[in-house]
């Protein structure tokens, strides 16, 4: 009998099939020391929908604790582009992509001195999902848009933007930082 009708039975495979054969690792990787994910509801209904990215009370956010909001920004991404890497030494961000969008956020944590210094995490925003992302100081930070369409991030600060350059809070790595690679799609 074959080996599909035994589902138990094993299916013997070639030598080359067997040199190349993997196990895709589906356990989630360990966050970056202070990034926080927020999953959010979306209240549908026949006329549309509905997510409430957050209540603040005197400017601060009920789910983010110690993260008092003091601007809100909105960016858009056309199909394709990268917009990396930022990075503040003050500001914690907090991101929320709209779940019809789609975009690779790669987070890298450049603190010395960080139980997690060193580690990356990539993430993908939107894609169906609704939820929030805080980006504390010092974890550099850029995103890809994956969709074929302009992409839309909406996110909220704790510091003010200055553009003067005695005041300014944002530095920037290459967008090749990590290596060119850490923007592509992983295929397999």
């Amino acid at each position: 009998m074959s080996a599909d009708k035994h589902p138990a039975a094993k299916v013997r495979i070639t030598d080359k099939a067997k040199a190349a054969l993997s196990v895709q690792n589906y356990a989630p990787r360990p966050p970056i020391d202070g990034v926080q994910i927020v999953e959010l509801k979306r209240f549908n209904d026949d006329g549309g929908a509905i997510t409430e990215l957050g209540r603040l009370t005197a400017g601060m956010h009920g789910q983010l604790a110690g993260f008092e909001v003091k601007q809100v920004n909105y960016s858009e991404l056309e199909p394709g582009a990268i917009k990396a890497y930022h990075m503040h030494h003050r500001q914690t961000d907090v991101w929320y992509v709209p779940p019809c969008d789609k975009l690779l956020l790669v987070l890298h944590d450049c603190r010395q001195g960080s139980p997690t210094v060193g580690a990356t995490m990539r993430l993908v925003m939107g894609d169906g999902k609704d939820r929030l992302v805080r980006i504390p100081p010092g974890v550099a930070h850029g995103t890809r848009n994956l969709a074929a369409t302009r992409g839309r991030i909406i996110y909220l600060v704790d510091v003010q933007f200055s553009a003067d350059p005695k005041e300014c809070d944002e530095g920037r790595l290459p967008w090749d930082f990590l290596g060119a690679d850490i923007w592509e799609v992983v295929r397999g």
